[in-house]
């Protein structure tokens, strides 16, 4: 379930609560973090462990399988990181499945929620980093509307963007240049764009993806992004190849 359905239902739920009866009021929302680590294994209930254990050994036989190995530490920020270079780049490749030649990707920072340390990889990291059921899909844009897309990045201070882009903003958040393998947008041009359909709806600030046409958004489980990744890096592995993204100048602050 991706973040706006999550919203819509805590909304539904809210609302329905509010209004089976006169007793019920929203009177205000407070939220704080709580830290998990090993204090908590000093008191060592024996009751409830011999009561997970089953499921434990289910959700480890899941998520503890290693799917590649990665060369180096892989964080998402902005204006640019290697984690998001890695997912922009995931997408591209995995047009090849769908048929498509994506000449650019763009991935949301916001939908990268974990990092992927230097070492194996499991199935478990992978589903860290992308936990949300959003999938792969290709849009066409006109290059007006690539300029305006960049624009938006720019505002936000750099979004995942693939190895063929390369944009400049200035320290105002505004765009000042912006190419594609090297070239400047042809506003008359169209491009075909590799993301996901969290983004392609306009979200995280990216309204210039409703602008778009020929949408292609495969529906089957093996389209989801975590399971893109893990074929990715099995294919790396497979190849005995460790995976790294690299930040490399795709998006400069000047």
């Amino acid at each position: 379930m991706n973040r706006r359905n999550v919203f819509l239902s805590l909304l539904i739920t809210v609302v329905t609560l509010c209004g089976c009866g006169a007793r019920y009021a929203v009177t205000g929302i407070e939220r704080s973090r709580v830290l998990i680590d090993k204090r908590y294994d000093a008191a060592n209930d024996a009751e409830l462990q011999a009561f997970i254990a089953p499921y434990k050994q289910r959700v480890d036989s899941l998520v503890a399988p290693v799917v590649g190995r990665a060369g180096c530490n892989m964080s998402a920020g902005r204006p640019e990181s290697s984690l998001s270079n890695l997912m922009t780049d995931i997408l591209v490749w995995a047009g090849q499945r769908c048929g498509e030649q994506p000449q650019f990707a763009v991935y949301n920072i916001g939908g990268m929620r974990a990092a992927i340390g230097e070492g194996d990889v499991t199935r478990g990291d992978i589903i860290n980093v992308a936990p949300f059921d959003n999938k792969v899909c290709f849009i066409t844009l006109t290059g007006e509307q690539v300029q305006r897309l960049f624009e938006q990045i720019a505002k936000r201070g750099g979004e995942g963007v693939s190895s063929s882009v390369r944009l400049v903003i200035d320290k105002n958040r505004q765009l000042k240049r912006a190419t594609i393998d090297g070239k400047p947008i042809d506003p008359k041009a169209q491009y075909r764009v590799a993301t996901n359909d969290y983004v392609v709806q306009g979200n995280d600030g990216m309204p210039a993806f409703k602008e778009g046409t020929q949408l292609v958004t495969p529906q089957t489980e093996e389209s989801n992004v975590r399971y893109v990744m893990m074929d990715y890096f099995r294919e790396q592995m497979k190849a005995g190849k460790p995976v790294c993204g690299k930040r490399e100048g795709r998006i400069i602050i000047e």
